[in-house]
């Protein structure tokens, strides 16, 4: 490839960044990248009513946290309009566009007889040879060729091919003066120099169209590359409104940015079996991998299955730099330490490691009245009593001796070691899951223990 690549992801801001988006914009920048190319960000701002600046700049934000920089400025489409027009008037000079007087309601009428004929519905071509000028509600559109065929080698789909009589005289301007989307796509990616598109096959349809304005125009046509959707965990296509997170409320969650990206590459891309691959090594090899044409299938588990590898590779001192942004139980302190390596395996989420430590740092919250009733009975509390007067006679707080305790109390009350560890655990972490007890234990401290045990037989009794 003699040309510099150069790449665009072109997202409208009418709303939050949400997983297909941020797929598009990682894999457009990552296929230039492993080119030596760039990747321009153009912000498609042409709806006024639903535009908003918040939107944009949750754009911006969310591949600041992603660290994948777009080159350059972003381009900003609103105000590239007098270059769409400027085209226009080229189009209309080289006979490759004509003015339109047809109304809404023939425009209705002729749509309604196509499908009773079963035709596909599309404008005749009434106007085109009329010559006819600028006039009040008149549109502009294209000249489309009406023999031959658009054919494009897709970077994903390989040959594809559409006969131009299955396409119509779509409009470039609507009667307002303001550009319509296929005419300002070309013109921005004209006026940007991009060589390479890709994007979402839901915008496969458009790309005859645009190559043959491209070529009306006389600009060289980009390549194109058409993503396979994405599917989501009940296998139907993710959107925004089916409510699909935003990328920043996966970072809000307790994803790390590392799993995030590592997941979305995996969206349609591979390379051989290998699953994890880090920033730098995914701009070298991308070029590499295959993009695959069928639909792939977002997982929350497999998300999970990446952020909890990457939270385990995690140096202490890393995690708890990066814990503060949804704890401030951690500090570099050995009782973070050690509460770290206790909880680490139990954490999928940097948000779990608040709600698995509360008990070390806090002191508990009334118990869950579900859970007491169902565990602190009559035996329950009578065995804790025993262990409670066990364990205020040791004098080493260690896991060997907590442990031999709880083995005292099963062996005097003949009973298993859940008799002895539900009590005891819900005693002093308020909840049935934690780790192992005695570790728990050593780490709360025997006066705390003890204070907690006393309190539960207190309340309960």
């Amino acid at each position: 490839m003699t040309q510099q690549v150069i790449s665009r992801f072109a997202p409208s801001p009418t709303g939050f960044l949400h997983i297909g988006g941020a797929r598009t914009g990682l894999f457009s920048w990552l296929y230039a990248k492993s080119f030596g190319g760039k990747c321009l960000l153009r912000l498609e701002d042409t709806d006024e009513k639903r535009s908003k600046q918040e939107f944009a700049n949750s754009i911006l934000k969310s591949f600041q946290w992603l660290e994948v920089v777009f080159d350059g400025e972003p381009f900003y489409q609103s105000k590239n309009k007098a270059s769409h027009l400027e085209k226009v008037d080229f189009l209309l000079t080289s006979n490759r566009a004509y003015y339109c007087d047809c109304s809404s309601e023939r425009l209705e009428h002729l749509r309604k007889e196509q499908q009773k004929l079963k035709l596909k519905p599309k404008y005749d071509g009434k106007c085109r040879e009329l010559n006819l000028k600028s006039g009040g509600g008149s549109v502009i559109r294209f000249k489309n060729p009406e023999s031959g065929s658009v054919i494009f080698e897709d970077i994903i789909r390989g040959k594809i091919e559409v006969a131009n009589e299955e396409l119509d005289d779509l409009i470039l301007v609507r009667s307002d003066g303001s550009p319509t989307y296929n005419l300002s796509v070309v013109v921005d990616d004209m006026d940007m120099g991009i060589t390479h598109v890709i994007r979402g096959d839901d915008h496969i349809n458009n790309t005859p169209r645009q190559i043959n304005i491209f070529e009306a125009l006389k600009a060289d046509v980009p390549n194109f590359g058409h993503l396979p959707m994405i599917l989501g965990e009940d296998s139907k296509r993710m959107s925004k409104r089916q409510g699909a997170k935003s990328v920043l409320e996966y970072k809000d969650l307790g994803v790390l940015p590392e799993a995030f990206l590592n997941c979305l590459v995996r969206l349609g891309w591979s390379l051989g079996d290998q699953e994890l691959f880090n920033l730098d090594e995914l701009q070298e090899k991308f070029r590499e991998g295959k993009m695959n044409t069928a639909p792939a299938s977002f997982s929350m588990d497999k998300l999970l299955w990446f952020n909890k590898k990457y939270i385990s590779s995690l140096d202490n001192r890393s995690l708890i730099s990066k814990l503060s942004d949804y704890s401030n139980h951690f500090k570099e302190d050995p009782k973070s330490i050690v509460v770290i390596n206790l909880i680490k395996d139990r954490c999928s989420l940097m948000s779990d490691f608040k709600k698995e430590s509360a008990y070390f740092f806090e002191d508990l919250d009334k118990i869950d009245s579900k859970l007491s009733s169902k565990v602190f009975n009559k035996q329950a509390l009578q065995i804790l009593k025993r262990l409670m007067e066990e364990l205020e006679k040791v004098n080493e707080w260690t896991t060997e001796k907590i442990h031999s305790s709880i083995e005292n109390v099963m062996s005097i009350n003949k009973v298993d070691m859940g008799s002895v560890g539900k009590p005891f655990r819900l005693s002093i972490t308020g909840q049935m899951n934690s780790p192992s007890i005695d570790k728990t234990a050593v780490v709360l401290g025997k006066k705390k223990v003890i204070e907690r045990m006393n309190q539960v037989i207190k309340e309960f009794s």
